[in-house]
């Protein structure tokens, strides 16, 4: 065989064996619900042959740009991803490859080092594993997770709708058409007419998302949340335009322009070094109390959602407490407790900061894993 014939040869294995790995990865996407077609398969192929694919990142966006076409399949794409690429212990890339066909016919698959014979074994198998690994994730205590899950977490939390309900306000502004008659500018419009009525002008209320004010413990006790805690206030505190956030565990502390202006690491650094009582004692009443007196006329809290992000652990004052959050919810349109206790089987509210605040609350909810976000999200969209 002449040199140019193996060359070609060589070529034409490669390819395959690549455009082979581009097929199992859009199973494995299709098994999260990302849609992928025949074509967008061929075409990341082609493109993955202009660069080395040993360089997981390049792999990676070149991948997203070409397979992914919404924005809410990012997280999961994200997290296929990276089980398709996991690696093995001697830090090699996870390969996956049929090893052609055994005694009965079918498709021997190598997934992680471990050896499975089945019908549709690099289907069914990498399906069953990505939807595994990523209900366990979404399940997963916030107190359990490894720094890797931690990321992936951090992905999938950012693709979350956090989009509180909007409301109709006072204001009026120009509509299309509706039942409230513009007349200053009906007249100034058709003025052009000699004064006729030709058109129309209306206006309606200007609809506009409630505020969300966040006031997340950072106390000792709540120090194996408070990490993944703060994420998801950045999460919402940039998603969103409206959103105030303090943190508190003897003192009140403002964190809002934190999370705006840097990115997520620079900012929870920077949060850790402005709370100089991160990881303290808990006064609940004392904060509550605190942004009562100086950010209750300050914000648009009578029409704000307020999340209390706390496990209810208070050596302060309970009485003080009492009176602090029946004045907080009173001033706000709803108030949601979130407790990451609140997921375990056998929690029960018999601390004497949550009995004293459970009268005052709209909502008590869990705040423990990717799940109970999920149904906070839910919650925002329907108040």
């Amino acid at each position: 065989m002449s040199r140019q014939t193996r060359s070609a040869a060589d070529e034409t294995t490669v390819n395959g064996n690549l455009l082979h790995q581009c097929v199992l990865f859009g199973r494995l996407l299709r098994a999260v619900g990302i849609p992928v077609t025949p074509a967008q398969i061929v075409d990341l192929a082609h493109s993955l042959s202009l660069f080395d694919i040993a360089r997981k990142e390049d792999f990676r966006l070149c991948a997203r740009a070409i397979l992914v076409k919404r924005k809410e399949h990012l997280a999961p794409f994200e997290a296929a991803f990276e089980l398709f690429w996991q690696r093995r212990l001697d830090s090699k890339p996870l390969q996956v490859h049929e090893n052609g066909p055994t005694q009965n016919g079918s498709a021997r698959a190598t997934y992680g080092g471990a050896e499975t014979t089945d019908a549709a074994a690099a289907q069914g198998t990498h399906r069953a594993l990505t939807y595994s690994h990523m209900e366990i994730l979404r399940r997963k205590d916030f107190a359990q997770l490894s720094d890797r899950e931690l990321a992936q977490i951090r992905r999938m939390m950012a693709a979350l709708a956090w989009q509180p309900q909007p409301r109709r306000t006072r204001r009026l502004v120009k509509a299309q058409k509706g039942r409230r008659l513009d007349l200053r500018r009906t007249l100034r419009q058709n003025l052009r007419h000699g004064g006729d009525l030709l058109r129309l002008a209306y206006r309606e209320r200007k609809r506009r998302r409630r505020s969300l004010i966040v006031l997340c413990d950072i106390s000792g006790s709540m120090e194996r949340y408070s990490r993944v805690l703060l994420q998801f206030l950045y999460v919402i505190t940039r998603r969103l335009d409206r959103v105030e956030t303090f943190v508190f565990s003897t003192r009140l502390t403002r964190i809002s322009r934190l999370l705006r202006r840097y990115s997520v690491d620079a900012a929870l650094d920077r949060v850790q070094a402005a709370a100089t009582d991160w990881g303290g004692g808990t006064r609940i009443g004392g904060a509550v109390h605190t942004f009562n007196r100086q950010w209750l006329r300050r914000l648009p809290t009578q029409q704000a959602v307020i999340l209390m992000v706390s496990d209810g652990w208070d050596r302060g004052d309970v009485d003080l407490l009492a009176v602090e959050m029946e004045q907080l919810h009173r001033n706000s349109y709803r108030l949601i407790w979130l407790n990451p206790l609140l997921g375990a089987p056998d929690y029960r509210p018999l601390v004497r900061g949550i009995q004293a605040a459970l009268p005052h609350v709209d909502d008590f909810l869990p705040v423990h894993n990717l799940t109970s976000l999920e149904q906070l999200a839910r919650v925002l969209e329907e108040v």
